[in-house]
């Protein structure tokens, strides 16, 4: 079988963030994308398997507790002088 790599128009390499540096191809299992400017690579199972399970961890959703500041009211007046003529 011959794989046929294609560049992804538009895409964005993670690495080296130039445009249009990508390609792609697929064997029966996976996906893969490569850059031809800086050599990253990396690839992904067609069928979903290797994604992480559950939540991702973000900084909003990571233990530990953060102490904020209590909330202030703000007071919206209006402007006194009128700039219409």
């Amino acid at each position: 079988m011959t794989i046929v790599k294609r560049f992804i128009a538009g895409a964005v390499c993670p690495r080296c963030g130039e445009m249009d540096t990508l390609k792609m191809y697929r064997d029966e299992s996976r996906e893969y994308r490569e850059c031809v400017r800086c050599d990253f690579s990396d690839s992904m199972a067609l069928d979903g398997s290797d994604q992480p399970q559950g939540e991702l961890d973000t900084r909003v959703n990571r233990g530990g507790h953060v102490e904020l500041e209590p909330a202030q009211p703000l007071n919206f007046v209006t402007n006194p002088v009128s700039t219409k003529h």
